[in-house]
């Protein structure tokens, strides 16, 4: 792409060189001919070092936010802001042929995004996903590194989606992502948002930062739905930008949509979704009192975006569910489930869901991130203990931190619960270990890994997939 297409609507200081761009990049590894590389600041590293060694490279321009005297180089104020309007410009601004939703929050992003694109799917239209588990371009599967894409790999998502005769596309929007600028210059018809608990403070530092970062989203959407049974969410609806607004509720009357006569059960939950004009029964089969909460925001952007509420309710009704949110691996002589919580907050609602089905004991698993925010820690191991008869503490992604420093954190809470509570540092050997504590009537929760199959140790990442691991006993034990 010519450079002066590729520069079109952004506003820059310096001479463009004549030339075609190949790439556009904040990567100085992946320069090469043709690259476009933009300079931006990281935690760790900062991109304008590497401006002089991307021309050498062979970098047609680079892109700075001050002048670096080199014989290339335009400058502008936000290089993050102009990286992802340089990658949209790229792909020919796809994004702009589809009606983007965006869902934020600490939990519930994944859930709400499958069943947004199965209540989409249900009503005649091709729907793309973007998220944590993976990305779908209708029905295609494309693995995901992030949550929330880099502005290039999102570029090229909505690219391929346009192609594939997609006309609304789902994402989830990460705090980091919202706070780096990936979402920079995109407009969402419909902006979620789920609750806030603390998590990812490693980064944010305070809840207000972390606040603010998802606040963000609801500068570039048209229509907003929000959580009125979390603080925050209540807070949002007083202090984003003018748009339409729909609030959700299992708990108040004055809520746009609310979930009434909520009925737990081990295998779902049933509600009445009652809007104005309108009130559907909706048996939906993950189990919660949150994934009420998760089916009525879902619920929310459908109708934002003109589905009719019976369409909705039906599309609820029959949804599959989604892979590592509260999953039923065996139902059985006793029960197994597999949950990516991994905060205080997501222990205590899929634990608090879960109790009052359980016959026998419940039996936690969980470990912590390394790396990560330690102040999770003691919230989740005081979650654990709520609800958990007995519990069993591994590893989660200890990453570069010490798994046995890790434990050190969290063992003296649970020593103080009084409740039996076991320590195998091993999670192959920790999850077979607590299969083995199972009797009729009891159930297992596996919380932390989800969806997700393996495990980051000390710059390693190794196969690790509890579903797999469980199957394989179950067949052992002839279940």
């Amino acid at each position: 792409m010519e450079l002066q297409t590729l520069f079109e609507g952004i506003s820059y200081t310096g001479t463009l060189p004549k030339g075609e761009a190949t790439l556009v990049t904040l990567d100085s590894r992946k320069v090469r001919s043709g690259t476009v590389f933009v300079c931006t600041r990281g935690g760790r590293t900062d991109g304008h070092n590497f401006a002089a060694a991307a021309l050498e490279s062979g970098a047609v321009l680079v892109v700075t936010d001050h002048p670096l005297g080199l014989a290339r180089e335009v400058v502008v104020e936000d290089t993050r802001r102009t990286y992802a309007l340089l990658c949209h410009n790229y792909f020919g601004n796809p994004a702009r042929k589809l009606k983007l939703i965006a869902v934020t929050g600490t939990n519930g992003k994944t859930t709400i995004t499958y069943l947004l694109k199965q209540i989409l799917e249900r009503a005649g239209f091709r729907c793309g996903l973007i998220g944590t588990i993976r990305s779908e371009v209708d029905q295609m599967e494309i693995p995901a590194k992030f949550t929330t894409p880099e502005a290039w790999d999102l570029a090229a998502l909505f690219s391929r989606m346009v192609s594939a005769g997609c006309s609304h596309v789902v994402l989830e929007a990460s705090s980091q992502a919202l706070d780096q600028q990936r979402l920079y210059g995109l407009r969402f018809a419909v902006g979620v948002f789920t609750n806030l608990t603390q998590d990812h403070l490693d980064y944010h530092k305070t809840m207000e930062n972390y606040y603010l970062a998802k606040r963000s989203l609801f500068d570039q959407t048209e229509s907003a739905v929000l959580n009125l049974d979390d603080p925050y969410g209540q807070r949002l609806s007083r202090e984003i930008p003018p748009q339409p607004q729909l609030n959700y509720s299992t708990a108040r009357d004055e809520a746009d949509l609310v979930g009434k006569n909520v009925m737990l059960q081990a295998d779902g939950v049933q509600f009445e979704m009652v809007g104005k004009g309108f009130i559907h029964r909706v048996r939906f089969p993950m189990p919660g009192d949150y994934s009420a909460h998760n089916a009525l925001a879902a619920a929310g952007a459908a109708l934002l975006l003109g589905i009719a509420p019976e369409t909705v309710a039906q599309a609820l009704c029959q949804s599959a569910g989604v892979r590592g949110r509260c999953e039923v691996l065996y139902s059985g002589k006793f029960t197994i489930i597999c949950d990516y919580a991994h905060t205080g907050d997501g222990i205590e609602k899929v634990r608090s869901g879960l109790r009052p089905f359980v016959r026998g004991k419940l039996v936690v698993l969980f470990g912590c991130a390394g790396e990560r925010d330690a102040r999770k820690r003691e919230p989740m191991a005081k979650a654990a203990l709520r609800y958990g008869d007995e519990i069993v503490l591994t590893s989660d992604n200890p990453r570069g931190e010490d798994p046995y420093s890790i434990v050190a954190d969290v063992e003296p809470t649970l020593k103080a619960g009084g409740k039996p509570y076991y320590v195998e540092i091993e999670r192959r050997r920790a999850i077979r270990f607590a299969l083995g504590l199972l009797s009729e009537g009891d159930m297992l929760v596996l919380c932390g890994k989800g969806h997700k199959d393996y495990q980051a140790i000390d710059g390693v990442t190794i196969y690790l997939d509890e579903h797999r691991i469980v199957a394989d006993w179950l067949q052992e034990q002839g279940l």
